[in-house]
């Protein structure tokens, strides 16, 4: 008996066929009924005896009914063979079928659903770098806790004099294979919800575990599950990573609409959650009306809440979808600055940024050289006022601090691709390009990163972080504050705590040669965090909301003279 899926690969074939006309004989025909065949096959077997050597001949040429698939003697098999043809046209669908973000956001526009946006259209493209990586990317095996692991340590009478550790259970590592997930926030009607169907419905077909669902309900579903942890084994397991595990489990891809905070029990329990569900190889894409920087703000302890937002803010791409446009009618890239890491999309976020800070229409992208004491500085590509280096094109070879003031000089704003992380074996590498950093802030010109490690891994590997704050708890086991944490930004600070670290760290640590290095490598990551803020990026563009045309020629005046006085 035919499954149900041949019959329905029957009905083209039926469809798409027709009749020879068969001339009328008065040879009667006599079948054998003692066993059942399909009409088409008794039709075929008529025409046979006629002397008609094909009896079904196709209307036009398909896929359904190719040549020969109905042919003399050829009573048997017909079934199998409608289903293979079934089975084959979808195959054949499921590839044509495969569409991106932004194939799907050209085919809105083209039938007239949506309108082209510019602004729009670029954080497509960041949608369209995530899903070409997702489409390489294999989810490890999750592995579950053990509920021992998630059990506090015994307490014993050694344990009142040992120093004390927390009873929560080691989270593992974030993997450097993860695709970096998406954050996108903006006001309502700009587009969150549509930008997050259009990258949920072309999820690519090896995302077979995916999940969207709203902030608030997903909260209300995770306190649940820890609730009924706590029941059934105490109110002193840490069932954090178990319900992360069981989520990871179920999804690759987790989808959020509408990520906020508002309760003191979500912000508690938030950075562990994420990090937890990252670690097990889960992709995080959320929409929000907040910046990561606003979510919880004047809430109640929310100084506990500071690494949840450094999480999302370094393992996230954040993308503001509020379109701002200057008064060249460019639109501002919807992302930060700094990218990390050197994946898919850092390629484009520098080419954005390129384009908005360059003069692309009066001033296509060339090369360009200038002399220095008697040296040629090559710029392999700049446009207007902006340069775009390599990192091995201007920090690797042999230039100094007269090579980037003749830049300063010519340009407002540089592009540094592809710059690794650096440690004590490429000393001198660092000290150049915080010369380099240095040049930049004293000039008030803009900087564009793409990186391989965070700001905070630049100019440490994560073993000498480790290494400073192992040899700094040795020399105090509870360091006070020193005088040079106030040459710290409030940014620096915030970013010195997530590590563990502080300035008293790192002047009691062996990996910096003396107090004036040790200074150095504090103040770069110090003015990258002011280079990265919005205010300094959007100073002097002329953006229509802080006065157009007029604001950015006021701007060129002023850092005019600041040059001229530092120079």
């Amino acid at each position: 008996m035919p499954s149900p899926e041949a019959l329905r690969g029957f009905r083209p074939l039926l469809r798409n066929t027709t009749y020879a006309r068969i001339p009328r004989k008065s040879t009667p025909i006599h079948v054998s009924w003692r066993r059942s065949i399909c009409t088409d096959c008794f039709r075929t077997l008529r025409a046979q005896r006629r002397g008609c050597e094909y009896a079904l001949a196709p209307r036009i040429a398909t896929n359904f009914a190719p040549a020969g698939l109905i042919s003399a003697g050829g009573r048997r098999g017909y079934a199998q063979e409608a289903q293979a043809i079934l089975s084959e046209r979808q195959d054949e669908s499921s590839q044509s079928e495969q569409s991106t973000p932004m194939k799907e956001y050209d085919l809105r526009v083209d039938s007239g659903r949506l309108r082209d946006d510019p602004h729009q259209r670029g954080i497509i493209q960041d949608l369209e770098d995530l899903h070409t990586m997702l489409a390489s990317y294999e989810q490890p095996p999750v592995q579950q806790p053990t509920l021992e692991s998630l059990q506090p340590p015994k307490k014993s009478l050694f344990s009142m004099f040992s120093s004390s550790k927390s009873s929560k259970a080691a989270l593992p590592s974030i993997s450097e294979s993860l695709p970096k997930g998406l954050y996108m926030y903006g006001d309502v009607g700009s587009g969150k919800t549509m930008l997050m169907d259009l990258f949920y419905d072309t999820l690519p077909s090896n995302v077979t575990k995916k999940t969207r669902i709203h902030f608030h309900a997903f909260m209300q579903g995770i306190h649940k599950d820890l609730h009924k942890m706590k029941m059934l084994h105490g109110n002193e397991v840490d069932a954090i990573p178990y319900v992360a595990a069981n989520i990871a489990q179920a999804a690759s891809v987790l989808c959020f609409d509408e990520f906020q905070c508002t309760d003191v029990a979500d912000a508690m329990i938030l950075r562990r959650l994420i990090e937890s569900l990252m670690a097990h190889g889960t992709v995080i894409v959320t929409t929000s009306n907040r910046h990561p920087d606003d979510l919880y703000k004047n809430g109640i302890q929310r100084e506990s809440f500071i690494p949840a937002i450094n999480l999302l803010k370094s393992r996230l791409k954040v993308l503001n979808l509020d379109s701002q446009t200057d008064y060249r009618k460019i639109p501002r890239p919807p992302s930060g600055v700094y990218h990390h890491p050197l994946d898919g999309a850092a390629n484009t976020h520098a080419e954005r940024w390129f384009r908005f800070m360059g003069d692309h229409e009066n001033d296509p992208p060339h090369s360009a050289s200038h002399t220095v004491w008697g040296r040629e500085i090559e710029v392999p590509k700049a446009s207007g006022r902006c340069a775009w280096f390599g990192f091995d094109e201007i920090i690797g070879r042999a230039t100094g601090a007269a090579d980037y003031l003749e830049l300063m000089r010519n340009y407002d704003a540089f592009i540094i691709t592809d710059v690794p992380g650096m440690n004590h074996k490429s000393r001198d590498l660092a000290r150049r390009f915080i010369t380099f950093i240095d040049a930049i802030y004293e000039s008030r010109a803009k900087l564009v990163l793409t990186t391989a490690v965070p700001l905070t891994s630049l100019f440490l590997s994560v073993t000498e972080l480790k290494e400073a704050v192992d040899s700094s708890s040795k020399t105090s086991s509870h360091p006070a504050p020193s005088s040079g944490d106030a040459d710290i930004s409030d940014v620096m600070r915030n970013l010195m705590d997530d590590l563990g670290m502080n300035m008293n760290m790192l002047k009691n640590s062996s990996i910096f040669s003396g107090d004036e290095e040790r200074f150095a490598f504090a103040r770069a990551l110090s003015r990258l965090s002011e280079m990265g803020s919005r205010e300094w990026v959007e100073r002097g563009m002329g953006l229509d909301e802080k006065g157009g045309k007029k604001e950015a020629e006021g701007w060129k005046k002023v850092r005019s003279r600041w040059r001229e006085d530092s120079m």
